[in-house]
């Protein structure tokens, strides 16, 4: 059996940036074991698996090591291959996922693809054993929601975290979000992001973990525009609304490769 798949470099504006993502469009679901294994061979952070449906298409994300509730990059690469490679003429798409609807839609003015997701705000939290230690250096706030929330003073110590990756493993919430407010003109906030437990040391660029940067930065700063930049070191920016009970991200995709896989 042989099944097309696409590699798409998302919240990216040139190849080798952004987030790379695996889709791959199915005509009816593989068994959940035959779709974490491709995602394991695939070995990046995501990759996406989507089949059509009546108003829309059903679509799940896997790590290389689990699936996970919400991805945001490789919905982003999802819709591009949607798009642009599959069905040119539709202006919308509807996504059925562990999280509810979603919707992507494109922007005529920037091109960009824009994301409609749930928001997930943070509430202040306890650290978690072993946390902090492993990041290395205090936060001026611990908060959490799926992830932890971790927010320093400045972007330099945002760029220059080393974390002991092993000492991130036994989280009790999925990831570990570091964010703080943004170093450059026109950028609001920056943020990486670690699950290592996940298969996941370092993601590049995560919309997911944007469903709770966004309210905390919009609320802080008092605005509903927030550009945030995620400072990995493929780096990416997404553009970002915050509507109360949604977070809508914008943000770029480029083609890097278009295959198929033999099973």
């Amino acid at each position: 059996m042989r099944l097309p798949i696409y590699q798409v470099d998302a919240f990216a504006d040139a190849v080798f940036r952004g987030n790379p993502a695996a889709v791959m469009p199915l005509e009816k679901w593989l068994p959940d074991a035959t779709m974490q294994a491709i995602a394991a061979e695939n070995n990046l952070a995501e990759t996406a698996f989507f089949v059509r449906e009546k108003d829309g298409y059903g679509l799940r994300w896997f790590t290389p090591e689990v699936e996970v509730d919400l991805c945001g990059h490789a919905t982003l690469a999802s819709a591009w291959v949607i798009f642009n490679r599959l069905d040119g003429a539709s202006e919308r798409i509807h996504f059925h996922t562990k999280s509810g609807m979603l919707t992507v839609t494109q922007d005529g003015e920037s091109g960009r693809l824009v994301l409609d997701f749930p928001a997930r705000p943070a509430a202040p939290a306890t650290a978690c054993a072993g946390l902090l230690q492993a990041l290395g250096k205090p936060p001026s706030e611990v908060l959490a929601a799926r992830d932890y929330l971790l927010v320093y003073d400045s972007a330099e110590t945002v760029r220059n975290l080393a974390p002991d990756m092993q000492g991130l493993m036994d989280l009790d919430r999925f990831a570990v979000i570091v964010t703080a407010p943004g170093d450059r003109p026109g950028v609001d906030c920056v943020s990486r992001f670690f699950a290592p437990a996940k298969g996941i040391p370092e993601d590049p660029v995560t919309g997911s973990a944007h469903c709770t940067i966004v309210p905390y930065w919009a609320q802080r700063l008092g605005k509903s525009e927030i550009t945030a930049y995620q400072a990995s070191r493929r780096g990416g920016t997404l553009h970002c609304r915050f509507d109360g009970e949604r977070v809508r991200m914008a943000g770029s995709c480029v083609p890097y490769l278009e295959g198929s896989v033999t099973l």
